[in-house]
């Protein structure tokens, strides 16, 4: 199967298209570095044409306010808005901004076992919630001030009032609700691994986090994340046969416990494992170095 056979040309649904471009990644990272190369120089200028054709398209419905109003109301749609951000062609939103202020502080929170999460924004004003072990900590209130309420006001100049709300709020779902027992010592930021819905079910989830090709799998709420590498000879795993939360290696049969990253056919080596961690729906993970 070549890599234009693996898309679907009448695809209109946001996850089916994510699995097109995640499907040819997994292809295109088996090809040498010159073949790399030529993919990513091709995938530039592709996206510099397309950029062009979108600023001259945004110019030309600027001239008409009913078009303008329109595209105005388009941009609202996440992946307009997605594909308009990544070209600059749009304004990162109010809600963007401030989670990016919050993302700043999120590392030196989670050193302490603990997080923040944005609950609401209504201008002037954004609420948040310390979760982990930030949440009734005797320091929190000058976390709150000297970080969180620092960091959001210097991006969005336009929040006047910072309010820190208390509970779990009204979803069963909200807050720290999994930690991985590799996350006891692990250093470094957490980083983004998508929603616990994107990762199967009793399977697994190949993807990349901070450079890494790193495997995901879940029961439940209970995450698990290894270097996507067999240790045997260090060959991609996510292709293999899971069953009762074993992962066969599909090149020499090496099989491995999902839950712990044990190898069942050689005792002596396991899977390098990563420290994750649930938090709403969130998943993030910190990439042991």
């Amino acid at each position: 199967m070549n890599a234009h056979d693996m898309i679907s040309t009448t695809r209109d649904d946001l996850a089916g298209l994510v699995g097109d471009i995640e499907r040819l990644e997994a292809i295109f990272a088996t090809w040498d570095h010159t073949q790399q190369a030529a993919v990513g120089a091709y995938k530039l200028a592709i996206e510099a044409l397309e950029g062009e054709a979108l600023r001259r398209l945004i110019r030309a419905l600027k001239t008409d306010p009913a078009a303008l109003a329109a595209m105005k109301n388009a941009v609202a749609d996440e992946v307009v808005y997605a594909v308009l951000r990544r070209h600059q062609l749009v304004k990162p939103s109010l809600n963007e901004r401030v989670e990016a202020a919050l993302e700043g502080v999120r590392p030196m929170l989670g050193s302490h076992g603990g997080n923040v999460e944005l609950v609401k924004v209504s201008p002037p004003k954004v609420e948040v919630r310390f979760i982990g072990a930030c949440d009734g900590c005797p320091a929190s209130a000058l976390t709150f001030h000297a970080g969180v309420k620092k960091a959001v006001q210097e991006a969005c100049p336009e929040i006047t009032e910072i309010v820190q709300v208390k509970g779990l709020g009204n979803s069963a779902d909200s807050g720290v609700r999994f930690v991985s027992p590799f996350a006891l010592d692990a250093k470094g930021d957490w980083l983004s691994a998508g929603l616990l819905a994107d990762i199967p079910e009793g399977a697994v989830r190949a993807t990349t986090i901070g450079g890494e090709k790193v495997l995901l799998s879940r029961v439940g709420a209970s995450v698990t994340c290894f270097q996507n590498a067999c240790a045997h000879l260090g060959f991609p795993i996510h292709d293999g046969e899971v069953e009762s939360g074993i992962i066969t290696c599909p090149h020499h049969g090496f099989q491995y416990d999902l839950s712990s990253g044990e190898c069942l056919t050689a005792p002596e080596v396991a899977l390098q494992s990563h420290a994750v961690r649930v938090i709403d729906s969130r998943v993030e993970v910190r990439i042991s170095v």
